[in-house]
């Protein structure tokens, strides 16, 4: 992988196509599958050389890891603030965090089929730790905002682990059946979810 330019309208000229290459690939992988696609047929896909795959990502595993990033790294940034403010009722918060989540899943569900399709080829590597991280981190500050509105009335739930396991199974599969025309939005979607919680 060459280096990025050093000068901004050259780096950002790069940076915007390496985008371009990760969100290409991240449909190419959904619809074909990691190990089916050659790099090749991904560098056809995307519209450059395959050689010119190399210029942004070192290995096609490395592109892999980038869409897994993706799906965490820009979602962490946004709910942070949001769970950050303990005087804000717990019910409105979690449905805030719940529609940027959502959201983000529906924005983003190429990355998110293949990070459930394909993490078995990176669950064992190193660079799979950051990615670990970054979800176990997520998944804590989900469970201390529930903790917090099961302490405080404002969520109905027997038991937190179980809400937890629950909203992350119903969120991170929308993926799987979500539309863009289809009869629900987004927000109406999360707000379905986060009234299975609420008294």
């Amino acid at each position: 992988m060459a280096a990025p330019p050093s000068r901004p309208a050259l780096r950002e000229r790069y940076d915007r196509r390496q985008q371009e290459v990760v969100d290409a690939a991240a449909g190419v992988f959904a619809r074909r599958g990691y190990d089916q696609t050659t790099v090749q047929e991904l560098a056809k896909e995307v519209g450059i050389a395959a050689g010119g795959l190399y210029h942004y990502f070192g290995s096609k595993e490395q592109l892999l890891i980038r869409i897994c990033d993706e799906l965490m790294d820009p979602l962490l940034a946004r709910i942070e603030p949001l769970v950050a403010d303990e005087t804000v009722d717990p019910a409105q918060q979690l449905r805030a965090v719940v529609r940027l989540w959502v959201e983000h899943v529906c924005t983003h569900r190429d990355h998110m089929l293949v990070f459930q399709q394909e993490r078995h080829v990176i669950e064992h590597g190193a660079q799979w730790r950051g990615v670990r991280t970054t979800r176990k981190r997520f998944e804590r500050m989900i469970e201390d905002l529930l903790g917090r509105g099961g302490r405080e009335g404002a969520l109905r739930f027997d038991d937190r682990r179980v809400a937890l396991s629950a909203l992350l199974g119903m969120v991170n599969h929308t993926a799987q059946w979500y539309r863009p025309r289809g009869r629900l939005t987004p927000q109406e979607i999360a707000d379905g979810y986060v009234d299975l919680l609420v008294p």
